[in-house]
């Protein structure tokens, strides 16, 4: 499928624009564009990871593992939480909010990547990347709200606790949910609409597993000084900001949890966070370390920064399904009672 395109622009490369015209009348539509008046390719060509191509089907391994872990996991949690009246409580709601989320996130990606590592599959129609450039960013930032979210619930179950039922209503959580919602859909409703308008003079080729979006806005011609500065200023808001709250409520919990009179009693209500923290180093670790190396280490190879943005795409959708259920005795023991009245 993607032969033909890959072919010309391989010549184009290699022989210059006399070539370039020679190919194209031979592979007419490889590089056209959907109309006279558009300036968008009709497909971009995803290159997988740059460098280490030979070992595509061995990364895949890994990745498809991830991805299996991810998809049983987060469908056994909301399946538990779902059937399970005693489980319908702010927190295990806004785990069943996470859980869907990182099903969502995991399987924007997955699919094509491990389409790209076995089949060589690298071709994506232009609206199909922008879709997927608008649902992986969306919900990077839904999954960053629902985990302050999850933070005030504990806030308020650990500093409140005689107000936690009144104040953590059903439909309370509801206008969060809807709220995380709004937020993701109106920061990144724009950028679609914005890399619809450039012209791409710097060819289709995409040196990524997926449509991230400063990887498409590198391809554009023009003035993309706003794209850049939009991007930047939404990543910093959203990471900075959420960041800044959730430690802002577990420095509130931290000086609840010392004041209380028992090391039990202590111990118990730190413990109910144990889980929430594990979520939250898995899905803000990976992105600082990533953050880190674009801007300090720039000399580092390309598959260094694509591997660490896989990674943090990859590792929180499976992790959190096992910290929960570690962690959780009551999530812990539903599972169990399932597999055990299996075995019975």
């Amino acid at each position: 499928m993607y032969q033909p395109l890959f072919m010309v622009l391989q010549i184009c490369f290699q022989k210059g624009e006399g070539a370039c015209e020679d190919q194209q009348e031979k592979f007419p539509g490889a590089m056209s564009t959907s109309n006279t008046t558009s300036t968008h390719p009709a497909a971009f060509l995803l290159m997988g990871i740059p460098g280490l191509e030979h070992l595509h089907i061995w990364i895949s391994i890994p990745f498809c593992s991830a991805y299996t872990l991810a998809l049983l996991g987060n469908c056994t949690l909301l399946l538990i939480i779902q059937v399970d009246a005693a489980l319908h409580e702010p927190m295990y709601l806004f785990l069943a909010m996470l859980a869907t989320i990182d099903l969502v996130l995991s399987s924007t990606t997955l699919p094509k990547m491990l389409a790209i590592f076995w089949f060589r599959d690298r071709e994506i129609n232009f609206f199909a990347c922008l879709v997927q450039m608008f649902f992986l960013h969306s919900f990077s930032i839904m999954e960053s709200a629902v985990l302050l979210a999850m933070a005030f619930d504990r806030y308020v179950a650990i500093c409140k606790p005689l107000h936690y039922t009144t104040v953590l209503t059903g439909s309370l959580i509801t206008k969060i949910g809807m709220a995380a919602v709004a937020r993701a859909v109106t920061l990144m409703t724009p950028l679609p609409f914005l890399l619809r308008g450039f012209h791409y003079c710097r060819g289709p080729v995409i040196a990524h597993c997926y449509c991230e979006h400063m990887a498409v806005v590198r391809l554009a011609c023009g003035d993309t000084r706003f794209n850049s500065i939009y991007g930047i200023a939404v990543a910093m808001l959203i990471g900075v900001l959420d960041l800044f709250f959730i430690i802002l409520s577990y420095i509130f919990i931290l000086q609840t949890v010392l004041q209380l009179s028992s090391q039990e009693a202590r111990y118990k209500a730190f413990g109910t966070c144990v889980s929430h923290i594990g979520a939250i180093l898995a899905f803000y670790t990976p992105a600082v370390i990533s953050s880190f190396m674009h801007r300090m280490a720039h000399h580092a190879a390309p598959h260094v920064h694509i591997l660490l943005a896989n990674l943090y795409l990859l590792f929180p959708p499976m992790i959190n399904p096992i910290i929960y259920g570690v962690k959780t005795k009551q999530i812990r023991e539903r599972v169990l009672g399932v597999f055990l009245r299996k075995d019975v």
